[in-house]
């Protein structure tokens, strides 16, 4: 595809949709959050294919390395004999042949090693994508329970609901919606519960950092 994967996962992550969905975000705001979610699951995929590509790279290069560094070993012992036997040509071929191996090993020692890095980079595309698509679905959630809820006291008091309001253009294009149709930035609809635990976790990480300073503070000053 023409996008490139990383550039992908990070618009994504960032929240950002091609701009030609804000002329219908308003039309079918449903419709846009459902299309944001199935495009996270796209990306998901994709990301585990290469993920697959890349593993079997690296199970290549390591069985690769494993049978060079055994046959480096065996040609030492065949060295060994080659001398004891009075056959120096049979023991520089065998040299010869593992200097050829030597000069491969950092090389596929290379791959294993960019390989691992790509294998936990992707892991990582692939947990911030699911992390994403869980608040993207709470979003969605919220939203319908909003847009529902203004729906029943529209009937009440017998007016029109108006919920739209204009936002930013850095806005991102699922948070629009939210904030177009129901008035509610998705930060703002956080449940109590939840923003309350996130407080409460924000102090005891404040706290476990003072202690650690103090406790650095305290080795330093007993040397």
């Amino acid at each position: 595809m023409s996008e490139g994967l990383s550039s992908r996962v990070g618009r994504i992550i960032s929240g950002g949709l091609n701009a030609i969905l804000d002329a219908v975000e308003d039309a079918a705001p449903d419709a846009i959050m459902e299309q944001s979610i199935r495009e996270i699951d796209d990306a998901i995929d994709e990301v585990r294919n290469e993920l697959g590509r890349v593993l079997a790279a690296k199970h290549l290069s390591s069985k690769t390395l494993s049978d060079k560094n055994s046959e480096h070993e065996d040609l030492s012992n065949k060295i060994e004999i080659a001398l004891a036997e009075g056959r120096e040509d049979l023991a520089e071929t065998a040299v010869s042949h593992q200097l050829d191996i030597e000069a491969q090993i950092p090389v596929l020692e290379q791959s294993i090693a960019d390989a691992a890095e790509k294998e936990r980079e992707l892991e990582g595309y692939v947990a911030a994508l699911q992390a994403r698509k869980r608040e993207m679905k709470e979003e969605l959630a919220r939203f319908r329970e909003v847009r529902d809820a203004a729906r029943i006291d529209t009937s009440e008091n017998g007016a029109e609901a108006s919920l739209g309001h204009g936002v930013s253009k850095a806005a991102r294009a699922f948070e629009r919606v939210m904030e177009r149709q129901t008035g509610v930035t998705s930060g703002a609809m956080t449940a109590p519960k939840t923003a309350a635990q996130l407080q409460e976790l924000e102090a005891l990480a404040r706290q476990n950092r003072v202690s650690e300073r103090l406790a650095a503070i305290k080795t330093r000053m007993n040397k």
